[in-house]
C-alpha cells in the first residue's frame, strides 16, 4: 500500500447493535499509516452490508450509498485541499478539514489555551493544584481581553503572532489591568506554556517568543523578624478563629509548608527519620517532588494539640484573619500565609547558618537556583554578621 496515497474504508461495528439488531457504519481514513476512525450516524442490517463493495445491498433503497458516496467525496475534497493549501498534515488534519474545523496549521491561540486547560483540570489532585488551574484560567481570560482592547480581535492564529505580543501584553497588563512585574512575569511564563504545547503537537513550527526576555524585578522578601515571631508566639488571642490562624501560621513558620501541604496534612505524613526523629513527608503538586522536613518541637507542639490533624480553614479566610492578628499584635506587616514560609527559610534556617542548599532542599524547590535569586539580600546579612564576628576573633 503506498502510504502517501488516502485510502477511505466503509466498516460495520458489529458489537454495537441497537435494539433492532442493526449495526452502525463507522468511516476509517488512513494518511502515513496513521488512521483516524469515526461514526457518521448511519445503521444498517448486516445482511445488506457488502465490505468488499463498499455499500449497502438494499434492492430499493439508495440512500444510504449515496450518502457514503458524498461523504467520500467530501473527505478527497479536503485532502486535496490540504495538498495544495498546507505545508504538512496529518490524517487528524484530514478529518478537521472535512468537518469544517481549524487544522493544526490553522490553530489559534484561545483553542490551544483550551485545550491545555481541558487537559490540566483533568490532573486535578493528580499533577496540578486547583489554584494552578484557576491560575490558567485567569490567563486565558486576560488574553481574551488584551486581544480585543489592544488587537481588536476574538482571536488570533499562532502563525500570525509576532515576536512582540508579549511587550503588548506586558504594557497591557501594566497600564489597563496596573498590574505588577512579577504578576505580568507569571502571566506571560503561562502564554509561554500554552505557545510551547502548540509546538510539541505541531500546530507551530518556530517558537515566535524565542528570543523573549522577561524584565527583571527586584524581589523584596518579607519575613518575621526574631522578635516579630516571638512576640506572635506569646500573644494569647481570647477568639478562637484568631488564636486557631496563629498556631496554623507558627506552625508553617518552623515547617516552612505552602498552603496546600498544611490543609492537606494528615497524620500518616509524620513518620520516623533516619535520625529517629519525626518528620513530615509529603509529595508538594507545585514542583512534584517529595518534601521532607523535621518535625521541630515549636510545630510538634502545635500538631500535637490537634491530634496530628491541622483543623480546616480556607486560605482566603486565612489571609483575612491574618490581618486582623497583625493589627492586634503591632505587626506592621502584610501578613499571608506565604510569609511563614519565607519566616522559615530566614529566621529559622538562614539566620541560623543553615546551607542555602539544605533550605532549597527543605522548601521543596525545584532548583537551588530559585532559592538563592529570592533569599540572595538575606544570605549577604548573614554573611555580614559572621564578618563581624570574625572581626571580633581576630
Amino acid at each position: 500500500m503506498n502510504i502517501n496515497k488516502l485510502t477511505i474504508l466503509f466498516l460495520l461495528q458489529k458489537n454495537r447493535k441497537n435494539k433492532k439488531g442493526y449495526c452502525p457504519i463507522r468511516c476509517r481514513i488512513t494518511y502515513y499509516k496513521k488512521r483516524k476512525e469515526f461514526s457518521m450516524g448511519f445503521f444498517i442490517n448486516p445482511d445488506y452490508w457488502n465490505s468488499t463493495k463498499q455499500k449497502a445491498t438494499l434492492p430499493d433503497d439508495n440512500y444510504i450509498n449515496n450518502q457514503l458516496s458524498l461523504i467520500k467525496q467530501k473527505i478527497n475534497q479536503a485532502f486535496l485541499f490540504l495538498q495544495v493549501n498546507s505545508k504538512s498534515f496529518d490524517v487528524a488534519d484530514v478529518y478537521l478539514q472535512f468537518k469544517g474545523e481549524s487544522t493544526k496549521e490553522n490553530k489559534t491561540l484561545l483553542e490551544v489555551f483550551i485545550v491545555h486547560n481541558n487537559r490540566m483540570e483533568k490532573l486535578i489532585g493528580k499533577e496540578y493544584t486547583r489554584s494552578t488551574f484557576h491560575k490558567f484560567k485567569e490567563a486565558k481570560m486576560h488574553i481574551e481581553n488584551f486581544l480585543k482592547t489592544s488587537y481588536k480581535k476574538n482571536d488570533m492564529l499562532l502563525e500570525a503572532i509576532k515576536s512582540n505580543f508579549l511587550n503588548d501584553f506586558d504594557f497591557y497588563l501594566k497600564s489597563e489591568k496596573n498590574h505588577k512585574q512579577i504578576t505580568i512575569n507569571k502571566s506571560i511564563q503561562r502564554v509561554r506554556k500554552i505557545v510551547k504545547l502548540a509546538l510539541s503537537e505541531g500546530f507551530i513550527l518556530k517558537d515566535p517568543f524565542l528570543l523573549y526576555k522577561p524584565k527583571r524585578v527586584v524581589k523584596n522578601i518579607v519575613f518575621l523578624t526574631t522578635e516579630e515571631l516571638k512576640s506572635l508566639e506569646e500573644y494569647s488571642f481570647k477568639q478562637n478563629r484568631l488564636q486557631l490562624v496563629k498556631e496554623l501560621f507558627i506552625f508553617c513558620c518552623y515547617t516552612g509548608l505552602a498552603y496546600q501541604e498544611m490543609s492537606t496534612l494528615k497524620a500518616n505524613h509524620i513518620v520516623i527519620g533516619f535520625d529517629g526523629n519525626e518528620w513530615i513527608e509529603m509529595y508538594r503538586l507545585k514542583t512534584k517532588s517529595n518534601i521532607s522536613v523535621p518535625l521541630l518541637p515549636k510545630a510538634k507542639a502545635i500538631l500535637v494539640k490537634y491530634e496530628n490533624q491541622l483543623p480546616s480553614i480556607s486560605n482566603q479566610k486565612f489571609n483575612s484573619y491574618l490581618k486582623e492578628i497583625a493589627e492586634v499584635v503591632g505587626i506592621q506587616k502584610n501578613l499571608t500565609h506565604h510569609i511563614a514560609r519565607k519566616t522559615f527559610a530566614t529566621t529559622v534556617l538562614l539566620y541560623n547558618n543553615v546551607p542555602i542548599e539544605i533550605v532549597s532542599q527543605l522548601l521543596g524547590h525545584s532548583s537551588i537556583k530559585i532559592t538563592q535569586s529570592h533569599y540572595a539580600k538575606v544570605m549577604q546579612r548573614s554573611v555580614s554578621k559572621e564578618m563581624i564576628t570574625l572581626n571580633s576573633k581576630l
